[in-house]
Order: structure tokens, then C-alpha cells, then sequence
């Protein structure tokens, strides 16, 4: 551990700091707050011992600066006889324990590690969150966006249930992880269930749990998600796959907000907050005798609509700029650009896959891109062969087809006009032999 002891009392300081260092630890030492808190600010450490009493400020006030600097790191108090008092109120200001001095130097030891795993555990919660909302961020600033984020803000502090609809690839976890992260359960677990990828037969298992031995295969217990999501959200992904024979149970553990595991013989208490999204139409499906009306009604509370990316194709430069960085980061590759032609090219495009093919075709970019940045040439290696942008991709990808069109017939008749000399032709138009020989394979461009 690295442990930082502010005292002005110069024996204690010396006496605690040789018993850390003989058991292997690393102690700087401070006699006021202010000489404490520099050293604080210019450094880190994993536990800090404090004496409420110090010639230049009270321990409760270097506390609250302690914990400006470093939110995390815990502080034992060190008090005088008498002034117990204040250290139970510096412990409600988040100090982690007190001592009475003298204090016992081995029970001090101990503290201090269960006070620096408390801090290492802090660290790695606060840096897992950091990771997850990167990960998770919405990122645009469309009209579409910033309405997705105003209905996100209306009820994500309600504990009331939201059913998001979209297609495939818009988003649909990343409104659900947003609704759980500013809502008052946001400390709670965030359990997600993917319900089109769970064979039927295991459905009930895998939500609600069993018992050992309550059928063939059970040699434990198990604990389902609505168990694991309790004082959090559940967040069950393409709901109109639940069977429809599980259908009332699930609607049962909304309405009474209790379960009961497979050979379970008692109800268990839960107390859960469900986020359901899907694909399909419910109301369709409802009325094939696909899904309970009753529990749509019970899911249906707060509707959300993600739109197609096709519905907002505005936020493709910032998209791209994002999982450029990101994907990059992930996978330990360097940094590279999308050039203008290259993002107006991608902007044509109707992504049926929407954001989640989006990123899986920036992935793919930085593995086959062999320049410095990512050309127009590059991103039609990627998109699906014969794609043409249509007048309903808006205004840019129709000039961009138009363009395509006048591109194709300049090059077809310039090789004619040269009796197809490749090399005079591409002297001619300003290209590279190579870049010519690209651009008439792109048009199906063949000599005669």
C-alpha cells in the first residue's frame, strides 16, 4: 500500500510510518493539512491516515478536500481523547474509520487494508462504469436524437416500465442501458436477456431459476435474472420471442413483483424495473394469438420509438468519427480518417442492418484500408455488391448517383476516343493507371 499519514504530532508520525514500512509498505508523511493535501493532489495513494486535530485547519475540512482531489481514496481519523463526537460526524462526511489515540497499530493495519481493497474495488467499479458508457453512448445530434434523449430523461427517473421498439441494429440496448444509468437504480445491476437467442424448453429456468434436482440436468441451484436484476433493471431484448406458454408467469412477476424458482416451494420478493424491447409488431403478433394482450398493456406503459438510421442519416459523421476511434482503440490500430468522398459514399447508403452494420463496416474499413486514410474506394469494397443509392436516400444521394452516372460515361468515352490506350486516357483524366484500371472494374467497364 501507499499510505500518506498527516499528523503534526512528529512521534506519532514517526512511530506509525516505521511500523507500516517494516511491514512492507510505502508511507510519506505530512505535518499540517495544507503540506497533507499537496501531497494528496500531486499524488495517489491507497489509504490516508488523518488526526482531526492540526495547527493550520480541523481534519473534517482536509477531509472534504481530500475528497475533491480523490473521490475514492479512504480516510481513517486518528482523535484525541474527547473528540469521538466529531469523528462520528466526519464519518457521515465519508471517512471510512477512527481511531483513538493511541491507537492499537495492528488493528490500524488491518484497517488500512480492508481500506485500500475498498478503494481498489472503487477504482475498478468507477473505470468499468467510464468503459460502459463509452460503450453504450448515444451519440447524434439529430432532431431524432434529441427527442430519443428528452423521452429518455422524462422517464428514466420513474420506475416505470418502457417498451422500445425499432428494427434490428438501431440502438435499442444502448435507450435501455441510458434509461438504467439515470435513474435512481443506477448503483443496481444492469441484467440484460437476450430472449430470441434462449431455446425455448430453458426459458423458465434462465429467468426464474431452479432448485437442485427439480428436473433432469439440475445438479445446483440457479439463479434466474429476474433474481440477478433485483434493486436494478432487467432488460429483456426481443420480447416477442417469449413463448407465449411463459407469457403468464412473466405477466404474474410484473403485477405482484414476486417469482418463484422451478421446485421452488416458496415466492421470493423481487423488486425490479423491466426495460422489454423488440423488432416485430406486437400488436400483430398479439393478434395471430402470438403474444398476451394483457401483457403488452403491462410492458406497453412508456412507449419508445428508435427510427432507422436511414431516418437520420445526419448523425453518420459522428457516428463514424466514434466507432473510427473506438474500434481503433479496441483492437490496438492506428487511428485513421474517412475522406469526404468516402462519408458521402457511406451517406447513400440505406443501411438495412442500421448502426450495427454501420459499425461492423468502420470495423472492417480499418482492417482492409492500406492508406494513411480511408477513401471513397475502399468504402465500395465494403458495401454489398451492386448497391445504388435511390432519390428516397434525400438530396445527397441522388447528386451522388447523378455523379456516378456522368463519372461512368466520361470514362467510357474517353476510351474510346483513344482507341483505349489506358495509358494515354488516364494522362487525359488526371489518374493514376492503377486508379483508372479501379474505377472502370467499379462500372463494369470492359474493351470491346
Amino acid at each position: 500500500m501507499r499510505i500518506l499519514i498527516i499528523d503534526d504530532e512528529k512521534n506519532i508520525r514517526a512511530s506509525l510510518s516505521r511500523f507500516f514500512d517494516l511491514n512492507g509498505h510505502t508511507v510519506e508523511s505530512a505535518e499540517s493539512g495544507r503540506e497533507g493535501l499537496e501531497k494528496v493532489r500531486r499524488s495517489s495513494f491507497d489509504c490516508v491516515l488523518l488526526d482531526l486535530k492540526l495547527p493550520d485547519t480541523e481534519g473534517i475540512e482536509v477531509l472534504s478536500r481530500i475528497r475533491e482531489f480523490d473521490p475514492f481514496v479512504p480516510v481513517i481519523l486518528l482523535t484525541a481523547h474527547g473528540t469521538t463526537a466529531k469523528a462520528v460526524e466526519a464519518m457521515k462526511k465519508g471517512a471510512f474509520d477512527f481511531f483513538e489515540k493511541p491507537a492499537d497499530e495492528e488493528k490500524l493495519l488491518i484497517a488500512a487494508r480492508n481500506a485500500a481493497e475498498l478503494h481498489r474495488l472503487n477504482r475498478e467499479k468507477s473505470e468499468t462504469l467510464r468503459e460502459l458508457d463509452e460503450k453504450y453512448r448515444l451519440v447524434g445530434d439529430s432532431s431524432a436524437m434529441k427527442t430519443l434523449r428528452e423521452q429518455i430523461q422524462m422517464v428514466a427517473g420513474k420506475n416505470t416500465r418502457v417498451l422500445i421498439q425499432g428494427e434490428s441494429g438501431t440502438g435499442k440496448e444502448l435507450v435501455a442501458y441510458a434509461i438504467h444509468r439515470n435513474s435512481d437504480r443506477s448503483d443496481g445491476p444492469f441484467i440484460k436477456v437476450n430472449c430470441a437467442a434462449i431455446p425455448h424448453e430453458l426459458f423458465e429456468s434462465e429467468l426464474f431459476g431452479h432448485e437442485k434436482g427439480s428436473f433432469t440436468g439440475a445438479l445446483q441451484q440457479r439463479i434466474g435474472k429476474f433474481e440477478q436484476a433485483d434493486k436494478g433493471t432487467l432488460f429483456l431484448d426481443e420480447i416477442g420471442e417469449i413463448p407465449i406458454s411463459l407469457q403468464p408467469k412473466i405477466l404474474r412477476a410484473l403485477q405482484e413483483n414476486e417469482i418463484q424458482r422451478i421446485g421452488g416451494l416458496r415466492e421470493i420478493r423481487v423488486d425490479v424495473r423491466v426495460v422489454a424491447a423488440t423488432n416485430r409488431k406486437l400488436e400483430e403478433e398479439m393478434r395471430k394469438g402470438n403474444f398476451r394482450e394483457d401483457l403488452y398493456y403491462r410492458l406497453n406503459v412508456f412507449p419508445i420509438e428508435v427510427l432507422p438510421l436511414r431516418q437520420h442519416r445526419e448523425d453518420i459523421p459522428g457516428l463514424v468519427k466514434s466507432f473510427l476511434d473506438r474500434i481503433a482503440a479496441e483492437n490496438n490500430m492506428r487511428k485513421k480518417d474517412l475522406d469526404p468522398e468516402g462519408l458521402e459514399r457511406l451517406m447513400a447508403y440505406d443501411f438495412p442492418g442500421n448502426i450495427r452494420e454501420l459499425r461492423n463496416l468502420i470495423e472492417r474499413l480499418l482492417i482492409i484500408s492500406r492508406l494513411e486514410s480511408i477513401d471513397s474506394e475502399d468504402v465500395q469494397r465494403v458495401l454489398p455488391l451492386n448497391v445504388k443509392p435511390s432519390a428516397e436516400s434525400g438530396p445527397n444521394a441522388l447528386l451522388y448517383s447523378k455523379l456516378e452516372d456522368t463519372e461512368k460515361e466520361l470514362i467510357q468515352r474517353t476510351l474510346e476516343e483513344n482507341h483505349w490506350h489506358i495509358s494515354r486516357v488516364a494522362r487525359v483524366l488526371g489518374l493514376e493507371r492503377s486508379h483508372l484500371y479501379k474505377k472502370m472494374k467499379k462500372y463494369g467497364i470492359t474493351r470491346p
